[in-house]
């Protein structure tokens, strides 16, 4: 095993973060597409087992708050991390995370959006150190697929 994937392994254990196995898709689409250096992973959501919790099914601003949104972005881009180990089979592979797109299913008027956003990527940061920061965009949506908080998709720069 190479040096980098025990260092990223060591950061997850640290975490407390164990990878689940990758989701399959819920529609007619992959989980990533890998094309040169990049790998694109598909919106994930917040699946914990295959299933979405109570805690994160909803809009933020109505029955989701701040602190929720956050940890369901977290989860989220655990599930992303759960499909790039799948796509690239070795995490140490990943050069640099450039960008993660989030959306936040949310009532009008509700302007957290960045702040529920940070638990993704404070996340991929916490796991690749500077090779984790990222350009984003943070959407506020009406609807998500099974009524989720959150759904977090990535483009991944991998050797």
């Amino acid at each position: 095993m190479r040096g980098a994937a025990k260092t990223i392994e060591a950061r997850l254990r640290e975490l407390g973060v164990e990878l689940p196995a990758a989701i399959a898709p819920i529609a007619n689409y992959v989980p990533f597409v890998r094309t040169g250096s990049l790998l694109i992973i598909s919106g994930q959501l917040p699946l914990d087992n295959g299933k979405l919790p109570d805690t994160f099914k909803g809009k933020l601003g109505k029955n989701v708050f701040n602190e929720a949104g956050q940890q369901a972005a977290r989860l989220a881009a655990i599930n992303v991390l759960a499909q790039a180990q799948v796509a690239l089979g070795d995490l140490g592979r990943v050069r640099r995370v450039l960008r993660l797109g989030g959306f936040i299913n949310a009532t009008p008027g509700f302007i957290a959006l960045p702040a529920v956003m940070n638990g993704a990527s404070d996340l991929m940061v916490q796991v690749f150190g500077d090779h984790g920061r990222h350009a984003r965009t943070t959407v506020g949506v009406a609807e998500l697929p099974l009524d989720a908080a959150v759904e977090i998709e990535a483009m991944i720069e991998f050797e």
